[in-house]
């Protein structure tokens, strides 16, 4: 990254966000990389209130395995532990120089750049069946119960209609064909448009 980059980053604020196995987490940990921004995950503090709580999340499968699933039940019932990550990470944001990748960022944060990373249903299960070695069958009925139980949580929360509602977005990236190279390369290309471009015409 040259030097000119890694100057000035207190305005910068990315937010990331997508479906489970869209590879959202994946690209926006190299974004972060790249551009040396702070990277910091909803899934991984809400792994961290569930350690709180006396769960063993381990792994990037742990949400689908039977004890991820009773954690996800409980964040249905409780809205607490989604209601603490959603404060940690505005507070992370008003700092800049961030990655902020999460589900509700782009509807809870008024800064920054916006991105949906986006996948078929058939090509997230293929991923999450080759991650966690498990049959096309047990990723898709996994997938689509964490599908559907996440939006309830969000949609009662916030009232936002997760992976159906794309306004808050500046970027909408459907990589269902595309590798996580090529889906690296085209975010890398956009990002350098829209923020450094225009920080350096202003």
């Amino acid at each position: 990254m040259s030097e000119r980059k890694c100057k000035g980053k207190s305005d910068i604020v990315i937010c990331i966000s997508g479906m489970t196995a869209s590879g959202k987490s994946t690209v926006a940990r190299r974004l972060a990389e790249k551009y040396n921004l702070k990277y910091y995950s909803g899934g991984t503090i809400l792994k961290e209130l569930a350690i709180s709580e006396g769960y063993f999340p381990s792994g990037s499968d742990w949400w689908e395995t039977e004890e991820g699933r009773r954690f996800l039940k409980k964040r249905m019932k409780d809205s607490k532990y989604d209601l603490k990550v959603d404060q940690l990470l505005l507070e992370k944001a008003k700092s800049g120089g961030v990655l902020l990748d999460s589900w509700t960022m782009p509807w809870l944060c008024d800064r920054g750049l916006k991105i949906w990373v986006e996948a078929s249903i058939e090509e997230r299960v293929r991923r999450l069946s080759k991650r966690d070695k498990i049959s096309f069958e047990e990723a898709l009925e996994r997938l689509r119960e964490k599908d559907e139980a996440t939006k309830r949580i969000y949609k009662r929360l916030y009232g936002f209609n997760l992976g159906e509602d794309f306004t808050p977005f500046h970027i909408v990236l459907d990589n269902t064909k595309l590798s996580s190279d090529e889906t690296f390369k085209v975010l890398c290309e956009l990002i350098e448009h829209i923020i450094f471009k225009k920080r350096d015409k202003s």
